[in-house]
């Protein structure tokens, strides 16, 4: 792995991957406001996030990276310069959502079993969960945060389970910034 800059609570944190939470923190936080800057943001922090996942044999979230780099240029050209504006999904669409997710999980899951990957299931649902998330997000839905909600939690309990903690802290602060997001997309929604 990386250098080591500091160790907390017996965790050694690398360079890698201390840059690699500030950047997608920055990313995050960019995104709850709606502005177009969040999308180069997640595109670099990704790519730091794909190297340090695919070092600690975490292959679906290091993909999962990869997919977020095309996510960020789709995004930074499908938002206006204003930024995002805000609209919600049918009710139909939302179980379609669900379902395409949780058949998605079930099929990938295995697959992560056979490569030797460090998780299967949560590894599997945080690339699909965060992948339908993205995708919401990219068409400006509002229920993007909800998934994010969703999404984060699981990843802090795999990456606390798995022994990284300083992801697990991000993504448990990534938890409360996504709440935020909920309540700021909802609130620009035109009623």
């Amino acid at each position: 792995m990386s250098s080591i800059l500091f160790t907390a609570w017996g965790y050694e944190v690398s360079i890698l991957e201390f840059c690699a939470a500030l950047t997608s923190l920055t990313a995050v936080i960019l995104g709850t406001t709606g502005k177009r800057i969040t999308w180069p943001w997640w595109a670099f922090s990704s790519v730091l996030y794909g190297v340090f996942f695919y070092q600690v044999d975490l292959f679906a979230s290091a993909l999962l990276q990869i997919l977020f780099v095309g996510a960020a240029i789709y995004g930074w050209f499908g938002w206006a310069p204003t930024g995002a504006v805000p609209g919600n999904v049918s009710g139909r669409g939302r179980r379609n959502i669900a379902l395409a997710t949780l058949v998605s999980v079930a099929l990938l899951a295995p697959v992560l079993a056979n490569i030797g990957a460090a998780a299967t299931y949560t590894d599997a649902f945080v690339l699909i969960g965060s992948l339908t998330a993205q995708l919401m997000m990219i068409y400006e839905k509002y229920e993007t945060w909800v998934v994010w909600v969703i999404v984060d939690v699981v990843a802090t309990v795999q990456y606390l389970v798995l022994g990284y903690w300083f992801t697990a802290l991000l993504y448990g602060i990534f938890t409360l910034v996504a709440v935020v997001g909920w309540k700021r997309w909802y609130d620009s929604l035109s009623h």
